[in-house]
């Protein structure tokens, strides 16, 4: 399936042609919320963004026109937070995957606040938006010489116990490091004694995180994971998430309409309404384990200074940095690096 295409006037006066999609994501590439909250702000004013393919560099205009759902992703959400009352009027439809892991102590997320200011801020966000609207991600468990599967369960549970009653789901992914290059190099970069997960690890992780939920009785899946967890209770996620949008936006006529949901009111005999998707709309530009339905994505590559060591994202921190300070320099403009 393809996004509708609308002429929009861009910036320069010029009419051009840009995708219109239902849904965005903003952003697997960067952390739009923490670095560019302003800029996407005055994009959404402005009613589009010019996106760069990192393939070939090959610009795309993407028109906010028929958007009914944005899906933001980040580890700091704070400057995001002054613009909240905006996006309950303008983008209506939204929620927040948070990634909230705690590798304080080695560092490996060199520019994120600290654990307990992150923590207080998931708090402050979900009793904003609503628990339903947050999703907690620890993503991704790394293993090295000094952090086996008991730390890391350690560290969570401590995140656990603070978070569990301000959201409805937890979301991990296994480090896979040897088939991302960036990652491994960014890595071997830092000198960071890494340690690839076995099944024998997975497992054990997921048996320990089981017991832990049992005080927290939170939805508990997995982020692109091939490995069937079931019987840990834990299912395959879908970020980008069709059936949490029904959940929360069901009122949204035409965003159920694109979804290809259908209700079946209660009758006489069946006091329960009955939901049927009659579409499938996975996103095939994922990986094949991943769930999500399609979004455009509207973030770019080198783009994220929390310098974290195991990210796909970037290049180098160097590279990140320097894009960063170019928005800095013309933080209106219609990409989010400001070229």
């Amino acid at each position: 399936m393809n996004w509708q295409k609308v002429e929009i006037v861009n910036d320069d006066g010029e009419t051009v042609l840009a995708q219109a999609p239902v849904i965005v994501s903003a952003s697997r590439s960067t952390d739009i919320p923490t670095f560019y909250a302003d800029w996407f702000v005055e994009r959404w004013k402005a009613g589009y963004v010019k996106w760069k393919n990192p393939f070939n560099g090959v610009p795309l205009y993407v028109s906010f026109k028929n958007t009914r759902v944005v899906v933001f992703w980040t580890k700091n959400p704070k400057p995001m937070m002054k613009h909240l009352d905006f996006l309950d009027k303008n983008v209506k439809n939204y929620y927040f995957q948070f990634s909230l892991n705690d590798y304080d102590k080695e560092g490996f997320e060199g520019k994120v606040p600290r654990l307990e200011s992150r923590i207080e801020t998931f708090k402050e966000l979900s009793k904003r938006i609503g628990k339903e609207k947050v999703v907690w991600r620890f993503d991704p468990l790394l293993l090295t010489n000094e952090i086996d599967v008991k730390e890391l369960l350690k560290r969570l549970e401590k995140i656990g116990d603070e978070l569990f009653k301000y959201t409805n789901k937890l979301v991990f992914s296994f480090a896979d490091i040897g088939i991302y290059k960036k990652v491994e190099n960014n890595l071997n970069r830092s000198n960071i004694q890494y340690i690839e997960f076995t099944l024998e690890t997975m497992l054990e992780f997921a048996e320990g995180l089981q017991k832990l939920n049992k005080k927290w009785g939170l939805e508990l899946a997995t982020c692109a994971e091939k490995f069937d967890l079931n019987k840990y209770d834990i299912n395959h996620n879908k970020c980008i998430d069709d059936d949490l949008m029904i959940d929360l936006f069901h009122q949204d006529e035409e965003l159920m309409k694109f979804l290809g949901v259908e209700f079946i009111e209660p009758s006489l005999f069946d006091a329960t309404t009955t939901i049927t998707k009659t579409k499938k709309i996975k996103d095939k530009g994922q990986r094949e384990a991943c769930g999500c339905i399609m979004s455009k994505d509207i973030g770019e590559y080198n783009t994220c200074p929390h310098e974290c060591v195991y990210c796909y994202a970037n290049t180098s921190k160097e590279a990140a940095f320097a894009n960063y300070k170019s928005h800095t320099v013309n933080p209106k403009a219609d990409t989010i690096t400001g070229k």
